[in-house]
């Protein structure tokens, strides 16, 4: 079909043909028929239908913002010779266009683009036109290849240790007798109750006693580090704030987790990921914080730290505008955990950190990560 170009070309030479016709000027109509040929021409040139078989790759799939991901276009010619073939993909809001070398009969062609991965977020890539056009690009025939295919855009990260909590070890486990029963640690005996399986009963102890005594078990479990991000809106007047506050928030539990230590990611909605230290752990935490977004709620994310279980380290991640009230908010919650951390991102003016919490200010991530190792050597 005729482009823009091609439809303003067609009627400008054809009112040029009728001028020159109606007023016996035979140059305007000799321009005039030029241009209608010239048409007719493109028509033609894209009429014939290019039989191209197209299979579309993205490398890698999941990235972090900021580094490179490509497209790559595998483009076999199925029919005849063909000649000025471009390929246009969606990327996100945009799209990328892609220039496709001659193909003779049978011809293969691998052509490789650069995707944008400059924002975070799932960036829909698809689907793919190609399109034939004539070299005055009067015409254009378009076909669409293929399914749209998503490009994980996922946040920066920076390594950061895993931070020192906890208040009592054993080797065997927990000591408190508020920890969980289980079956996998022993941790004391205790008088026999009806329901008890009479597996876990300790003879020795009952014989020497005359009471029939059972070993209570526990579940050893490995302290919980709990990042908290603030999502609402007004903690971040400026976005590039908040996509810092994600990277931070990634690089704190990419650190738990690489240490297969469990983690919680929490934002004033609710639970954003969950994990328990398995070997999976770190891709689905970057996964899960790709899509979190600045969104306007009735809850801080303090507000949500108040319904999860306590222990093991909190770490909170701030706009710089936060001061003396949000500091104090996290400060009520600091028996419930062995150390608290707040992150501050770009803060205007300094702050005095409550009694047993820590306040860590920066500007970028690798601020934080000086931060964070001076941070480690401190209780």
């Amino acid at each position: 079909m005729l482009t823009p170009l091609g439809w303003g070309t067609a009627a400008g030479s054809a009112l040029l043909y009728a001028a020159g016709w109606a007023l016996g000027y035979p140059e305007p109509a000799m321009f005039g028929a030029a241009g209608l040929a010239a048409a007719a021409g493109a028509v033609l040139w894209t009429l014939p239908q290019v039989r191209l078989d197209v299979r579309r790759e993205i490398a890698p799939a999941k990235v972090e913002r900021g580094e490179p991901a490509v497209g790559v276009l595998h483009v076999t010619n199925r029919g005849r010779g063909a000649r000025g073939v471009r390929a246009r993909d969606a990327a996100g809001p945009g799209s990328i266009e892609v220039d496709i070398p001659r193909l003779r009969a049978g011809g293969t062609r691998t052509v490789t683009y650069r995707l944008p991965t400059g924002r975070r977020g799932e960036l829909p890539v698809g689907p793919l036109r190609l399109e034939r056009a004539d070299p005055l690009r009067l015409a254009r025939r378009t076909r669409e290849y293929g399914a749209p295919e998503v490009l994980l855009v996922r946040p920066r990260t920076v390594p950061l240790a895993l931070l020192p909590s906890g208040r009592a070890h054993h080797l065997e486990g927990p000591t408190s007798d508020r920890s969980p029963a289980g079956t996998a640690t022993f941790h004391a005996l205790r008088e026999y109750v009806v329901g008890d399986e009479m597996r876990h009963i300790h003879w020795k102890s009952s014989a020497r006693t005359g009471t029939l005594m059972v070993r209570r078990l526990v579940d050893a479990s490995l302290p919980t580090t709990t990042v908290v991000l603030e999502a609402r809106p007004g903690a971040w007047p400026e976005p590039d704030d908040f996509e810092l506050a994600v990277d931070a928030a990634a690089s704190v539990a990419a650190g738990a987790a690489s240490a297969h230590f469990p983690v919680r990611v929490l934002t004033g909605e609710g639970p954003v990921a969950e994990t328990r230290g398995g070997p999976d752990d770190l891709e689905t935490l970057l996964d899960r914080l790709t899509s979190v977004e600045v969104r306007e709620g009735p809850r801080s994310a303090m507000d949500a730290v108040r319904r999860v279980r306590g222990g093991g380290s909190l770490v909170v991640v701030a706009g710089g505008a936060a001061g003396a009230a949000e500091l104090g908010s996290v400060a009520a919650v600091r028996s419930r955990f062995d150390r608290v951390v707040v992150l501050r991102v770009r803060p205007a003016e300094p702050a005095s950190a409550p009694p047993g919490v820590q306040l860590v200010d920066f500007a970028d991530l690798e601020g934080l990560a000086d931060a964070w190792r001076r941070l480690g050597r401190v209780r």
